[in-house]
């Protein structure tokens, strides 16, 4: 493999040019008008314009992005995470053309993209399932059968997509029949197809995933756990490396459970299969992301493998060189997603323009990034600037070089997740590890940021105040 193409823009293009070039690999960039002056462009070997700024007349072209690819005599296609990561046609595609599509089979990728598929394709393997149905529910009488059975709360779930959306918790049989249709209807807008399902809600659930990677000769292997409970609207913001409740047991058995739906669907490639853990640490199969996750660099801290370059050397059909026994966990890692949203105004997309943007550097700090100072923050992508991460021998080392990292970020024009991430650490529900999903319905609001803000600029002008004493009582020592 002499030239790889990312079909994708932004810190993760970055991330998987950086490999690449490490590799000797030539890379191409794609890029929308409104990325023309963007760092992944500049970063590439090669860079060609795809269209406009809307994803779908830009990063979501497939067949577009092919004939680049075909013209510029690509071996392969990296699609990051996101825009065409999960389309089992663009894969096809690439297939169909001799261009090796980094990431797993089109079939793997329609198997797992179906929530109710991969259900059915992992059921004979006695993996944990949450209470409920696995196949499509229309009738809003039907889903009131299903939760007397299985007892309310119930989750009304798109059987397609992601992110949260065609997501409903229901508590009472009365909000079924409204619920349902406006999880059906979200779903249809945002994947064009309204199947859902219904399931038993898991009360103060944690969302726990396992990393794994397949190759073509037979070989899975799994990376452990990463914890990504701290979400908002059902999407994560902050993940860790490895979970703070998880035994050496139970990550064995979650681990060979994850390594089984790789195998149920003939796996090949960097894949996250990702589950909920209940207050009695019972853990059940959620589904299974075919891709890249963006929460990647944490396992690779921990475990000292760059999951990039495994991904190519998989796709190249290279066999896995480490054994599971291999593989341990060494330290501690952390990842706060730096998003432009305010967080004291629901997380809404923040744009605007980088007035500055200086980043954090030290020992055992690392930030993928996707942006530079002066640069517009378009409102046609995901508003993700950038990912922090830190590392430490041990949780709090962790934790507390978080902090620090996050007080020598500096940006001016948007606001950012930032503070979030800073509430986060300080909390003592996180600190201890006592958390679920439902972190910040529990425990944030703007006002309890607020707050904090206060304390701390109380706390920096009483420092201020103390100093300047000093100064004074220096400045009237007589002179000898």
């Amino acid at each position: 493999m002499k030239k790889i193409l990312v079909a994708n823009r932004g810190e993760i293009a970055i991330r998987v040019m950086r490999t690449a070039k490490k590799m000797g690999i030539k890379t191409v960039a794609i890029y929308s008008t409104a990325d023309r002056n963007a760092p992944h462009v500049k970063y590439a070997d090669e860079a060609v314009s795809i269209g406009e700024p809307p994803s779908n007349k830009s990063y979501l072209l497939g067949s577009k992005i092919i004939e680049v690819a075909k013209s510029l005599n690509v071996d392969g296609i990296h699609p990051g995470y996101g825009f065409l990561s999960e389309n089992s046609e663009f894969a096809e595609e690439a297939e169909k053309n001799n261009i090796i599509f980094i990431g797993p089979r089109s079939k793997a990728i329609k198997m797992m993209g179906d929530k109710l598929a991969a259900k059915d394709a992992v059921k004979n393997y006695g993996i944990p399932m949450v209470p409920g149905v696995d196949r499509a529910v229309t009738d809003p009488k039907e889903a009131i059968e299903i939760a007397k059975q299985i007892g309310f709360p119930i989750l009304i779930k798109a059987a397609a997509g992601g992110g949260g959306k065609g997501m409903r918790i229901v508590e009472k049989e009365k909000d079924v029949k409204e619920q349902m249709q406006r999880a059906i209807s979200e779903a249809t807008s945002a994947f064009g197809d309204g199947s859902v399902f219904v399931e038993k809600y898991v009360t103060s659930p944690r969302h726990v995933e396992i990393q794994v990677m397949a190759d073509t000769h037979g070989n899975i292997l799994h990376f452990f756990e990463r914890e990504c409970s701290i979400q908002r609207r059902h999407q994560k913001v902050v993940e860790e490396a490895p979970s703070a409740v998880l035994t050496p047991e139970l990550r064995e058995r979650m681990g060979q459970a994850a390594i089984n739906v790789a195998r149920a669907c003939d796996y090949v490639g960097a894949g996250t299969v990702e589950f909920l853990l209940d207050a009695d640490h019972n853990f059940y199969f959620l589904e299974m992301n075919t891709r890249l996750q963006v929460e990647h660099p944490v396992t690779e801290l921990i475990t000292g493998v760059d999951l990039v370059e495994l991904q190519i050397r998989v796709a190249r059909g290279e066999k896995l060189q480490i054994e599971q026994d291999e593989i341990k966990i060494n330290g501690h890692a952390l990842e706060l997603r730096v998003y432009a949203e305010d967080p004291l105004n629901d997380f809404l997309p923040s744009v605007g323009k980088l007035e500055i943007y200086k980043l954090p550097i030290g020992e055992n700090i690392r930030v993928d990034n996707g942006f530079e100072e002066g640069m517009d923050i378009p409102i046609y992508y995901d508003p993700m600037l950038s990912k922090l991460i830190t590392y430490g021998k041990n949780r709090d080392e962790a934790i507390q070089l978080m902090i620090y990292a996050i007080d020598n970020y500096s940006i001016k024009g948007v606001q950012t997740t930032l503070p979030f991430g800073r509430f986060v650490c300080e909390h003592e529900a996180f600190r201890s590890g006592h958390f679920d999903t439902h972190f910040v319905k529990n425990y944030y609001s703007p006002e309890a940021l607020e707050a904090v803000r206060k304390e701390e600029s109380e706390i920096a002008a009483l420092i201020a105040v103390k100093q300047y004493l000093e100064d004074q009582k220096l400045l009237r020592l007589p002179i000898i």
